[in-house]
This record gives structure tokens, sequence and C-alpha cells, in this order.
């Protein structure tokens, strides 16, 4: 009985860590269905962070920061792990604390690169420019 508690308990866990990518091309479209033929929905440019849902061979059932469900083509997709600014600015700091010095400010919509998480609620992300720095997970939307 402990082993089938155990089990649920981390198959649960897994199912809870949300699984994020991001967008390879500078432009992709969003679908209703998985297929080309179906009812074209969004556009998304590139780096754009999409929730995965579901995942097929060719395709992949994502969310968007707004919650909207769609599909995408698998090979529009990066691993690479970026974030979306939510809040009208966010300051990022040079340390994981209130206090510290400005790094930079992004301003709503601007994709961030996510490079780590850091305690207390924060993230390490570099912004397009270059810059790294730090900023409250609460900023932003895909972490």
């Amino acid at each position: 009985m402990r082993f089938l508690a155990a089990a649920f308990l981390l198959v649960a866990s897994a199912a809870a860590q949300a699984q994020y990518l991001s967008v390879g091309e500078n432009a992709a479209v969003l679908y209703d269905a998985p297929s080309r033929e179906s009812k074209r929905l969004f556009v998304v440019s590139r780096h754009y962070p999409l929730e995965v849902i579901v995942n097929l061979d060719a395709w992949v059932k994502v969310r968007d920061q707004s919650g909207a469900l769609s599909w995408i083509e698998r090979k529009l997709l990066s691993d690479q792990r970026m974030v979306v600014v939510t809040a009208p600015s966010a300051e990022a700091r040079q340390r994981p604390e209130d206090g510290a010095p400005l790094a930079f400010v992004a301003v709503q919509n601007v994709a961030l690169e996510l490079l780590g998480a850091a305690p207390g609620g924060w993230l390490r992300v570099r912004h397009p420019d270059g810059a790294n720095g730090f900023l409250r997970a609460n900023l932003v939307w895909g972490a």
C-alpha cells in the first residue's frame, strides 16, 4: 500500500511541474487542431514561451500566457527556456534581493531568457540586449 501511495505522489508531483518550450522561428501559427488544414488562431513570434499540454510526434498542444489552448507544429519549437514580462515593467536586480542595484528594466511583453531559479521567488534572466539580472517570478509568465 505504501508503494502505491509513493508512486501516486511521484506521478502527481511530475504532473504538477509544467513543461515550457519557446517558439524557435521568427513567426509560428497556432491552430485549433493538430493539422495545417485546421483553423488558424494566432501568430506568435520567436522566443514566445508556451506551456506544453499534450506532446504528439509532429504536433504539440500548448497554453499561452492568456490561458488559451492551441496546437503548434513541434518543428517550430525550441527547448530554450524563455519567460515573458506580464507586469507593466520588471526591474531586474544584480542580486536576488529587493535592495540590490538595478541591472536592467524590461517592459511588458518582452521575452527574457530564463537562466535559472534563485531562492525566495527570484529568477535569473537575460535581456535580449545581453544584460543579466534577477527578477521576481510573479512579474513574468513561463517559469
